[in-house]
């Protein structure tokens, strides 16, 4: 049996313990990483493939999601390791002028897309397409006001960032 802390893995291997196959894909996603879901998107051959799932989300098509996956992943891999703040990202993440959903006007720089708020904007972007109740400005927002000495700018946020129509 393989070694989970996953109840539906267990179970399954339980059920199945006959079948030699590993689960299905729709289990298997749902404990994989999210480096490995953004290697696994970004490998797909077919860009009508790619487009689809990029449209779901809200991104128009798949010329812009890779890049924010892999910086979803950069973030989620640095927060293991070490501090965020200060840090200024490898890759640019690509933005687009009229997305389909509400995004933020006051648009980075592109020195500024080095810096951890545009990729902020770019999770927030997804979330609100998966939950659009999520709470994931008021979690924001409470982080900041529990470190007051960390500095919005030197993350690359704009002032009154929260009322952009992303964060609200």
């Amino acid at each position: 049996m393989q070694q989970t802390r996953e109840v539906f893995i267990t179970e399954h291997y339980k059920k199945y313990h006959t079948d030699t196959r590993r689960p299905p894909s729709w289990k298997t996603l749902e404990v994989v990483s999210f480096g490995v879901i953004s290697k696994f998107y970004g490998n797909l051959k077919a860009p009508l493939v790619q487009d689809s799932i990029a449209a779901q989300l809200g991104t128009v098509n798949h010329t812009f999601l890779p890049s924010w996956l892999q910086s979803i992943a950069q973030i989620r891999n640095i927060w293991l390791t070490m501090v965020v703040y200060g840090i200024k990202f490898t890759r640019k993440t690509k933005t687009f002028t009229k997305p389909p959903k509400p995004w933020i006007s006051n648009v980075p720089t592109s020195n500024e897309h080095y810096m951890l708020y545009i990729h902020l904007c770019c999770m927030k972007y997804l979330i609100n397409i998966i939950n659009p109740d999520n709470s994931f400005t008021h979690k924001l927002k409470d982080l900041l006001a529990k470190y007051p000495n960390i500095d919005p700018n030197a993350l690359g946020m704009k002032p009154n960032w929260e009322n952009e129509p992303l964060w609200k």
